[in-house]
């Protein structure tokens, strides 16, 4: 398969599945809010399709959701740029950083961190033109304390992923060169 169409297929996958992991947690939307359902496919999409790729499906995935009632679209419009930026981060530093374990967690961090400095941003604009307040306190809580268990889960879940693709992609090689 030709590798734009390749990656064109798994961001599809990746933004289904964005579209899909937040009805798991939505019944309860405090779980949903902590377990962060729609960052996953985007952080992954990012690693393994490129900072592209990455960057179209988080800016997609969340008004795709909230087409369906959740989140609320003003909710929807803060976090879509967030998720580009992890999508665009992560692909960018994985392809610049050097191909070690320690580098996938060095790429999420950074990746982490801008996207919750564009989150706060975009809220602030948001908030600023309803005329809503929006406090760093409340920036504080809705993306770093609030979120901590999807945090945490990002932390080990999205580099056991990635060490497993490139311990499989490593594997295959060495078959086909051995062939």
């Amino acid at each position: 398969m030709k590798p734009n169409i390749k990656k064109l297929c798994l961001s599809a996958m990746f933004l289904a599945m964005g579209y899909l992991l937040p009805f798991l947690t939505g019944k309860i939307p405090e779980i949903g809010r902590m377990l962060l359902p729609m960052h996953i496919p985007v952080l992954l999409c990012g690693f393994i399709c490129g900072g592209g790729w990455g960057f179209a499906v988080g800016l997609i995935v969340p008004f795709l959701c909230a087409a369906s009632g959740m989140p609320p679209i003003l909710t929807a419009a803060a976090m879509s740029p967030e998720l580009a930026i992890y999508g665009l981060t992560c692909g960018l530093m994985y392809k610049l950083l050097p191909k070690k374990n320690i580098y996938i967690y060095i790429d999420l961090i950074i990746a982490m961190i801008a996207g919750r400095i564009v989150n706060g941003a975009a809220s602030l604009l948001i908030y600023g033109i309803t005329k809503t307040e929006y406090t760093f306190g409340m920036f504080l809580t809705g993306t770093v304390t609030g979120a901590i268990p999807g945090i945490i889960i990002q932390l080990i879940l999205i580099p056991a992923i990635i060490i497993l693709i490139n311990k499989y992609r490593n594997i295959s090689e060495k078959h086909q060169n051995y062939n």
